[in-house]
């Protein structure tokens, strides 16, 4: 039977390393994916450090990936019921198992908050086989839901990788309207996504606060007017920073996507009044921040509202976005470095560093 390398991360804080796998009798709508590109990104940062509960280590990482079909088993259609077939390249939603039956998938209309969840290079471990995108096969079990890249560059789909997704399912939201002024806070993967997103929605104006420096040259090339370096300013040159930019009032839509508490709370304060704020970046527990809920959100009339992952419509739209010249351009910006499975430690320190805006995996060892 065929071997399959992939980088197995065995525990928190401890390297990952290449094992073999046997390539998976295949059930029935079950196929077999030659993976092009998996991606390093802030959650597998956080896997390797411990940050999330309920992680069935050893995992393969990766949970966004692109490929080829190399085996399928029984019949596979897309949402417009046509049969997928082998050779052809595809992305597929991470999540796996929702149940579409639940209270929060059928009442709450809250997928993403479904029980049943499972996510590929996160909660399924290596005792569900080859179920992360470091690797070069994924056994894509039965229920996984692909999605054609026809006329998608895998490579401009990935350097959008999971925030894009991630981004859309915020940036719509916000309800961002021709003409808004909005607020990005973070230029991680995710920030910088926003930025693209906000910016071919319409907005007028979009701003773009993190750092490093070389983040926030990219989060210009994707559509920010201008952007401001937490490194060089403190809290009160940001706020005069953002005053000067929205008129004195703030900006109409704010979105944060740092994972830093404080950002929450400087995101509510340097919102206009009756304008929207979104939490994106909270995907790990990081602490408590102080809030005065009468002064900095009550009396000032704001709308917030959480963003917890995306679900198959954020994927199906993220792929079709791609499609669009537009688009593809400014993904073309974010700068991508490129690693093999034997690599992932290296690429792993850079992304948590910060050096590397996208890392991406391309499975050879």
């Amino acid at each position: 039977m065929s071997k399959v390398a992939a980088a197995v991360m065995p525990a928190p804080q401890v390297p990952t390393e290449i094992r073999e796998f046997a390539e998976p009798d295949l059930e029935p709508g079950a196929a077999l994916l030659k993976t092009t590109y998996s991606e390093v990104c802030g959650t597998d940062v956080h896997l390797l450090e411990g940050h999330l509960a309920g992680v069935p280590y050893p995992i393969i990482p990766g949970h966004v990936a692109v490929g080829v079909l190399d085996k399928i088993r029984g019949r596979i259609c897309d949402v417009h019921g046509r049969a997928f077939e082998e050779g052809d390249a595809v992305t597929f939603l991470d999540v796996h198992g929702t149940c579409h039956a639940c209270w929060y998938c059928l009442v709450a209309k809250a997928t993403t908050r479904c029980p049943h969840r499972k996510v590929y290079g996160i909660t399924y471990g290596t005792q569900d086989g080859l179920s992360g995108g470091w690797a070069q096969k994924i056994h894509l079990k039965a229920g996984t839901h692909c999605i054609r890249l026809d006329g998608v560059e895998p490579r401009s789909f990935m350097a959008g990788g999971c925030a894009l997704p991630t981004s859309l399912h915020a940036v719509d939201l916000a309800g961002v309207e021709i003409g808004d002024t909005v607020l990005v806070l973070g230029a991680g993967p995710v920030g910088l996504s926003t930025v693209a997103l906000a910016h071919l929605r319409g907005a007028a104006r979009v701003l773009c606060v993190g750092a490093p420096a070389h983040r926030l040259d990219v989060a210009r090339q994707m559509g920010a007017s201008d952007c401001l370096d937490i490194d060089v300013t403190d809290e009160q040159q940001r706020g005069d920073w953002i005053a000067e930019r929205t008129e004195g009032r703030g900006p109409d839509v704010t979105i944060e996507a740092t994972g830093a508490p404080i950002a929450v709370a400087q995101a509510l304060r340097w919102t206009r009044d009756a304008g929207r704020v979104i939490v994106v970046g909270q995907y790990t527990d990081a602490g408590s921040v102080e809030v005065n809920p009468h002064l900095e959100l009550n009396r000032k009339h704001l709308a917030v509202q959480g963003v917890w992952g995306s679900d198959f419509s954020h994927f199906y739209r993220s792929v079709r976005l791609m499609r669009d010249a537009r688009a593809a351009e400014l993904y073309r910006n974010m700068a991508t470095a490129e690693y093999g499975l034997s690599d992932t430690n290296q690429a792993l320190a850079k992304v948590a560093a910060g050096r590397a805006v996208k890392a991406l995996i391309v499975p050879r060892t």
